[in-house]
């Protein structure tokens, strides 16, 4: 089991890794186009909305509860329910998106003023500020059915993983980012706000997504006529499981909400910052902690099914340690590295060096999370693949309220670091609750050797700080490097800390390639 695990992982990280790199790419040309000014602030508001539904409707809480479900269909069920399954999980699940979808582009001005606060009073009170409630008001009408095809898209992805066809799913993003891209560079500097057109390349990102998965359906023959059955026992039994989920799941997503609403009260070029910051700790999360969390959820689920409780501990064990491996130290790297990282992918065009100093120092904030919201990733499929929806919303909701008191004692004195600081604390307590209760339910437990494959991983991240901080030139020489030489410079801190990272994992008696086999 190990070994396949390790396979899917790599596979998914693979095609994970082409869609990351391809949306630094999409970062890159955004912030050459507008930087860190107001046209950018309102484009990633736009953007951000659906892609907070996304999480709530598709592969957040709807995979947590679909998979354990389809997974039990596959292994209790004949073909032709599982068929029948698909077809009313598509029906139902269709017809719900399609309304939300409609009332969220009819009622854009009202969801902007929900959640843009500080644009909306503005706007009353005739502000300058006031500009970006409209215009957010118009960009969300075309950014907002991207939520009715990534709905279907993560319906067929997370169908396609079941079966064991992570590559597809994967890949899939690829496709946003392209046509965001395209948008950027071809249709955004032909009009008079280059930001309405980087939204029709959010459409279009989402339409092409969902072509993109059909023929692949089709082969693995589980493509079928959608039909309505709310009352279906598969559809009930998900529909229960993912009610809870709903929020559980996407604590996170709702924090990152909560500081897009308060930084609209803020400084223009809060949202921008706290956005670039964030893009960057979705790369080593969606390349680690997601991809692994995507490929241990079918085990975890056929484990609980098939009543293998060593084996299920085996894995959320595999998954922990895979996290602690990886997420250590690229939190650490995050946090040393910010200013060059930003430098080399955004600084050019409308992006300066004041941008790059604001979002570095919620960069290394919100780093400082990286690992907490990687093991939220993997203990959560703890309870997701045990149909168990009801208890991680009980510690979502301690998280979430928790980030709400963060925020407001740190906002004051920090301004937009201290949302970034707050989501990074609301993260580690929502972690250390998810390991509780798996732990006082007797489901898993961290083993002594895992403590000390901790203790050992620590020791090398520490050494691998020390090493950068020597290597690393003082601000004043990066900026009179030129593009190549920042480059080449940062490549080589990285590759420096990941030389004596991994020496030293070997000098403590760890051999990292083992983890595909277990050992």
């Amino acid at each position: 089991m190990s070994k396949k695990l390790f396979k899917s992982g790599m596979i998914v990280s693979a095609m994970t890794l082409i869609s990351r790199v391809l949306g630094l790419v999409r970062d890159v040309v955004i912030a050459n186009l507008m930087g860190a000014g107001s046209s950018a602030d309102v484009f990633f508001f736009a953007n951000k909305i659906p892609n907070f539904l996304r999480r709530l409707f598709a592969e957040g809480a709807f995979a947590q509860a679909f998979v354990p479900v389809l997974t039990e269909y596959q292994e209790k069920q004949q073909q032709e329910e599982v068929r029948q399954l698909l077809a009313k999980v598509a029906g139902t699940l269709g017809l719900v998106i399609t309304i939300v979808t409609l009332i969220g582009v009819i009622a854009s001005p009202v969801l902007t003023a929900l959640f843009g606060g500080g644009w909306f009073l503005a706007w009353l009170n005739d502000e300058p500020n006031g500009e970006k409630f409209e215009l957010a008001s118009l960009m969300l009408k075309i950014t907002f059915p991207y939520l009715w095809f990534i709905t279907f898209t993560a319906l067929a992805g997370s169908i396609l993983n079941t079966r064991g066809r992570f590559a597809v799913s994967a890949f899939t993003p690829v496709f946003l980012n392209v046509a965001i891209i395209s948008a950027a560079i071809y249709l955004a500097p032909n009009l008079e706000q280059p930001e309405i057109g980087l939204a029709w390349g959010v459409f279009a990102g989402g339409a092409i997504q969902f072509l993109f998965q059909i023929p692949f359906l089709f082969r693995e023959r589980v493509l079928v006529k959608p039909s309505w059955g709310w009352h279906h026992p598969g559809v009930v039994k998900i529909r229960t499981l993912m009610i809870p989920a709903l929020f559980g799941v996407s604590v996170s997503q709702i924090n990152l909400l909560l500081d897009t609403f308060i930084a609209s009260f803020l400084v223009t070029g809060s949202i921008s910052w706290l956005y670039y910051s964030d893009r960057l700790l979705e790369f080593p999360l969606g390349l680690f902690g997601i991809a692994i969390a995507t490929v241990i959820l079918p085990a975890l689920s056929r484990n609980h099914v098939n009543a293998e409780g060593q084996g299920f501990s085996k894995t959320m064990d595999w998954g922990v340690k895979a996290i602690i491996l990886l997420g250590l130290p690229a939190m650490c790297g995050l946090i040393v590295l910010a200013k060059p990282m930003l430098m080399v992918l955004f600084m050019r065009g409308a992006f300066s060096v004041d941008d790059v100093n604001m979002a570095s120092y919620s960069l290394m904030a919100y780093g400082s999370g990286l690992l907490s919201f990687m093991m939220i990733k993997v203990l959560a499929p703890g309870y997701y693949s045990r149909q168990d929806t009801k208890t991680p919303v009980r510690y979502g909701i301690i998280a979430m309220v928790s980030n709400m008191a963060f925020n407001l004692i740190l906002v004051f004195p920090l301004g937009y670091v201290g949302l970034a600081i707050a989501t990074s604390m609301s993260a580690l307590l929502n972690a250390t609750l998810l390991y509780r209760g798996l732990h006082q339910a007797g489901v898993y437990r961290v083993s002594l050797q895992t403590l000390l494959f901790f203790c050992k991983t620590l020791v090398a991240a520490v050494l691998m700080v020390i090493t950068l901080y020597q290597l690393l030139p003082a601000m004043d020489e990066w900026l009179a490097f030129s593009f190549m030489q920042r480059v080449i410079n940062l490549l080589q801190l990285i590759a420096g800390g990941a030389v004596v990272y991994l020496l030293t994992m070997i000098l403590l008696g760890i051999r990292p390639w083992r983890m595909k086999a277990g050992v």
